[in-house]
């Protein structure tokens, strides 16, 4: 359940506001007084999945206006029991508005100081441990990774055909696998490079479940943050993908074993399209798209152009991986 706490200016606006409101068909709502004479304040009870429904609404109806604002606030139990919802209202009862997933998803994928720091910590703990083959070590590095945000924030930018936040994603995912990298090559010359180590030769190994890990995990990782829930664990997913090749790239780079990272490097870029391509997917299925007609028209280029690329190179490099056999183990002589 939310509770959408609505401020406008005290005019014809109002009542307009308040008609969607009561189309919408919600649990409970109250018009409140204010200190000040010439605005009004709405509050109103919603049941999940019926939110989205009047939060368009009430954007259409006060479109080209700037004085007023919508803040929506989770409720995590009311008295009395409501009545569990039905049909289509059932359905969509674990969604979160587009407005809520747009705030968090452009919050993970903001560029600061903070998401660096977080990428050289991991990629160190990630390089000693893939180096020394310590399993707890890699495990550790995924958990602290903060590489979610930027994957999810060039998806649904492509969902939205909201080209900044596409923009963002991309800028913050490239600024963070970049940063591992030269993190990665710097530690390698700082510890001799050990290829007896399982974990580290494991990331020069590029198999088809591999990309299905990858593709479970993006697409885990949106469902979860289309539902409203913590993604904390599918993160993790997600880092595995991306964390663990782009250290072993960084040291084999260092290292001179150029084959070695040209397996790391194609098995990295493979699981970036595949984590895309399937949180593309999740949020088309939800059906997290823009309000607009011609913002949903720009979306859906947005959308196939991104899917298709990913698709396409997926396709491409799924044939060399089983032409070339790839996924063989990597002996050392």
């Amino acid at each position: 359940m939310r509770r959408l706490d609505i401020h406008l200016a005290q005019d014809a606006a109002c009542d307009t506001v308040i008609s969607a409101i009561k189309a919408a068909d919600p649990i409970d709502y109250v018009v409140m007084e204010t200190e000040q004479t010439d605005r009004c304040m709405i509050s109103v009870f919603m049941r999940d999945g019926t939110n989205q429904t009047l939060m368009d609404n009430i954007q259409m109806a006060l479109e080209g206006r700037n004085d007023w604002r919508v803040a929506v606030l989770p409720i995590e139990a009311t008295a009395p029991k409501l009545e569990e919802a039905k049909g289509e209202k059932a359905i969509n009862a674990d969604q979160a508005t587009r407005e809520e997933l747009f705030s968090d998803i452009s919050d993970g994928a903001r560029l600061d100081r903070n998401f660096v720091i977080m990428v050289v910590l991991s990629t160190i703990v990630a390089a000693i441990g893939l180096n020394s083959d310590g399993i707890a070590a890699v495990i550790g590095a995924m958990v602290i990774a903060p590489l979610l945000g930027p994957i999810l924030g060039f998806s649904m930018g492509a969902a939205l055909g909201d080209f900044d936040l596409l923009k963002r994603g991309f800028i913050t995912l490239a600024v963070g696998i970049f940063t591992a990298l030269a993190v990665s090559f710097a530690i390698s010359f700082m510890l001799p490079l050990n290829l007896q180590s399982h974990e580290l030769m494991s990331r020069a190994e590029v198999r088809v479940d591999g990309l299905a890990l990858a593709m479970a995990a993006g697409g885990a990782a949106a469902l979860s943050l289309t539902r409203g829930q913590a993604e904390a664990l599918v993160g993790v997913m997600v880092a595995a993908a991306l964390l663990p090749p782009g250290a072993a790239l960084g040291l084999f780079a260092g290292g001179g074993e150029y084959d070695l990272a040209l397996r790391a490097a194609l098995l990295l870029a493979l699981n970036v399209a595949s984590l895309i391509l399937s949180a593309l997917l999740v949020f088309r299925l939800r059906k997290i798209r823009p309000r607009k007609w011609i913002e949903q028209k720009n979306a859906t280029w947005a959308v196939w152009l991104n899917a298709g690329l990913s698709a396409f190179f997926l396709i491409v490099a799924a044939t060399l991986i089983v032409l070339l056999d790839l996924g063989a183990k990597v002996e050392i002589g």
